[in-house]
């Protein structure tokens, strides 16, 4: 592993990468664009509130980006999370997460597109404008970068993924430090190969959905 701090720039400057987060977009777009168009519909039927949901994330060089999900949760939960003394404090605990299941603030909708990881489509849109490649540690909230210590400077040399090493590795199932190792791995030996092993093992992680939340 390199020293602390020290992170190689290819992945986020790979011409090769870009083509292939693009190829991708474009290839699966007459499959994500009519099953995008149905699960729109059906959110928008479960509850009331906007189709989609937007939080901040921390992305390439440590500038912050809106990322895009499918809204899994009633339109009042940040304001039943921010008044719920327990629940804040198992979100903190859990890596800024809850478990669908115990969640109250999801949707039974939503409940399915977590299982499912159906809810992270709309980031196909990130990927796109370039905020989000297809292959890369996940996004986190700024106050999860706290968590990556001395590496930081390894996770913020390259553009966050819709999936990756961790994601195909147990997602909520392997917590900090880690998460912390396997991202950082991912940094410093990525290659063009490695995210194409990623992208063979993503259909089995969706499928079996360990460590969806």
């Amino acid at each position: 592993m390199r020293a602390p701090g020290l992170a190689p720039s290819r992945p986020a400057t790979s011409r090769a990468k870009r083509a292939l987060d693009l190829a991708i977009v474009v290839a699966s777009a007459p499959v994500v664009i009519p099953l995008g168009a149905v699960i729109a519909l059906a959110v928008a039927l479960s509850s009331r509130g906007p189709v989609l949901f937007a939080q901040e994330r921390v992305g390439l060089g440590g500038r912050p980006f809106k990322m895009y999900k499918f809204r899994t949760m009633h339109p009042e939960a940040e304001t039943l999370l921010r008044q719920d003394p327990h629940l804040l404090r198992e979100y903190v605990d859990n890596g800024f997460k809850v478990p669908a299941d115990v969640d109250r603030r999801v949707t039974r909708v939503g409940r399915f597109l977590r299982r499912s990881s159906l809810d992270e489509l709309p980031q196909w849109l990130n990927v796109l404008v370039g905020t989000m490649s297809v292959v890369g540690p996940r996004p986190v909230v700024p106050a999860e970068v706290d968590n990556y210590g001395a590496q930081r400077a390894a996770y913020l040399a390259v553009r966050p993924g819709i999936t990756g090493a961790w994601q195909v590795n147990g997602r909520s199932t392997v917590d900090y430090p880690e998460r912390v190792e396997i991202d950082v791995e991912y940094v410093e030996s990525w290659s063009l190969a490695s995210d194409l092993r990623i992208l063979a093992k993503t259909p089995r992680a969706v499928l079996t959905a360990r460590g969806a939340h």
